[in-house]
């Protein structure tokens, strides 16, 4: 690779989950295929992720100091000097204003990638991953660009492989999935999969959890005790086949909800988080999900009669299918990818000092 870098700035731990570590690993995915070099400046934990960061042929650079605070942008802009990368990526819930003006200050070009909305953006440009909120709901400078709806909703390369092989739904007996996304803060996963093995109509149930989860133990030994009924995927493979093979999923209206739409999967979505409603009522509004609400208000009569109702209802199932492939085509990776490099163009960079 000839091209400059692209340095991203995003963390994976408990505390602050491991979405945006793995929506940046989407990303840089696609980033690589146009020949740009990658950096993660990232604390991690469990430190086996650097692994998975590695694995993906990126660059790892291990943080001293959770993303947003005032050591780790000393940090961030030592790397900035060291690296010279074309633009840095922060993707983090606790960055501040100033600490997005303090990066631009350098010279690089800085991306915000960012679903909450929540602070004045002097980034150049902005990227919200998920369905909404809006671009009213934004604040930003003059020169900034906005990239945002579900055009540029981030599918991993394998899973839009699969997309071609779930254009028709698969052959009963039926199966369900379980699949909550990278973090699981209020940990569901285990008592919904006991939920779904109750149903009398489910004959088979898929947990989609990663290495790190910390119920998978849980999992496991549940496992054990119904193996002809229960299967546990962690690996990409793994997961892949079994989106080939679910009638229904369980999802929280996260990156994973719009790959599961993008698949033509039904889904019936129980809110984990504050910053997935908006993405979750869009999902519902466009046929492609049904939201049960937030996780601690859902009791587990109402997801056994949206469960029944699902897979008693077949045209139901199919328009859910439709509309969601109709929704999220799987590109969105790519369009980023675009739009960044349009944006990183000499003659852009010229036009952009010309106006300043």
């Amino acid at each position: 690779m000839t091209r400059d870098p692209i340095l991203f700035r995003v963390d994976g731990t408990a505390r602050v989950g491991w979405e945006h570590l793995s929506r940046c690993l989407i990303l840089a995915a696609a980033l690589q295929r146009r020949r740009r070099p990658t950096y993660f400046l990232s604390q991690l934990d469990p430190a086996s992720l650097a692994l998975s960061i590695k694995r993906g042929g990126n660059n790892w650079l291990e943080a001293d100091c959770p993303a947003g605070s005032d050591e780790d942008l000393e940090e961030t802009v030592q790397e900035i000097r060291r690296i010279g990368p074309a633009a840095v990526i922060v993707d983090a819930s606790d960055i501040a204003e100033t600490y997005l003006e303090k990066l631009r200050r350098t010279g690089t070009t800085v991306v915000s990638m960012d679903n909450t909305a929540n602070i004045h953006f002097p980034s150049q440009l902005v990227i919200n991953p998920l369905l909404a909120p809006g671009k009213e709901s934004y604040e930003f400078v003059s020169d900034t660009q906005i990239l945002l709806g579900n055009r540029y909703a981030l599918v991993r390369p394998e899973v839009r492989r699969v997309r071609p092989v779930r254009s028709q739904e698969p052959p009963q007996p039926f199966r369900a999935m379980v699949s909550l996304g990278d973090h699981d803060p209020h940990h569901q996963s285990v008592a919904l999969t006991k939920l779904l093995l109750n149903c009398p109509r489910v004959a088979r149930v898929d947990a989609i959890v990663r290495s790190h989860h910390p119920d998978l133990p849980q999992l496991q030994a549940l496992a054990e005790t119904c193996p002809d009924r229960l299967e546990i995927a962690m690996e990409p493979a793994e997961i892949m086949m079994r989106l080939t093979r679910c009638h229904f999923a369980l999802s929280a209206g996260n990156t994973w909800s719009l790959e599961l739409a993008c698949v033509g999967i039904p889904q019936l979505v129980i809110v984990q988080a504050e910053t997935y409603w908006p993405s979750a009522q869009r999902l519902e509004e466009e046929g492609a999900a049904q939201c049960l609400g937030w996780h601690e208000n859902v009791s587990a009569q109402t997801i056994r009669q949206a469960v029944q109702n699902l897979l008693n209802d077949n045209l139901e199932r199919q328009a859910m299918s439709r509309c969601g492939r109709q929704l999220i085509d799987g590109r969105g990776p790519d369009r980023l990818v675009t739009a960044l490099e349009i944006l990183l163009h000499p003659s852009r960079q010229v036009e952009l000092s010309e106006a300043a």
